[in-house]
């Protein structure tokens, strides 16, 4: 009985097995993407997450571990050195399985196994954004409460001098000596008042 066994043998012997996987994670980082049968990609997608781990530890005992497994210099090399680099901000995930269908002759359910290529990102989804913009609102309102932000009330002096201005645009256009003059007087009349 095979209780508690998490991987698959796709039947074949245990040599044949490893010897499947081996070959198919160097092509994997060789090429960056391959096609085979989906339980060989979920199976793969396990082994090739486990290099890449090895690589992002990036210490000897890691890189002999990967070499032990995959006996391509050239592989190792670029695993621990470009794939390093790409994944190390990323804690999982480093490998995507996308079904295509079944294969043509046996309906072997097929797979496209391939390397995850662009940055993780976090995008807010609307509903986590306005419940954010919500909680700062209440927070602002608490704050304006409790004073320890001050409101600034529009005084009578703010709302002359804009509507001052808005007369003015509204006018014939006025040279420099007459709008500093004009800017002058609306700083006096809130000083006076304040």
């Amino acid at each position: 009985m095979r209780h508690r066994k998490v991987s698959r043998r796709l039947g074949r012997d245990t040599e044949h097995h490893f010897a499947i996987l081996r070959n198919q994670v160097t092509d994997l980082f060789k090429h960056g993407r391959i096609t085979t049968t989906l339980a060989k990609a979920k199976e793969l997608r396990r082994v090739a997450d486990r290099m890449i781990t090895l690589a992002k530890r990036g210490d000897l005992a890691s890189r002999r571990k990967a070499l032990a497994f995959i006996r391509d210099k050239q592989i190792v090399r670029k695993l621990f050195t470009e794939l390093r680099v790409k994944y190390m901000d990323r804690p999982g995930g480093y490998t995507r399985v996308i079904k295509i269908g079944p294969r043509r002759g046996d309906a072997a359910m097929m797979a496209i196994v391939e390397l995850v290529e662009e940055k993780l990102s976090k995008k807010q989804s609307k509903a986590k954004r306005e419940r954010l913009r919500k909680i700062n609102e209440f927070i602002e309102r608490k704050k304006k409460e409790y004073g320890l932000i001050k409101e600034e009330k529009p005084t009578e002096a703010k709302e002359e001098a804009k509507e001052e201005k808005l007369e003015a645009s509204a006018e014939e256009p006025k040279t420099e000596a007459q709008e500093t003059q004009a800017s002058e007087e609306a700083t006096e009349k809130t000083s006076e008042e304040s």
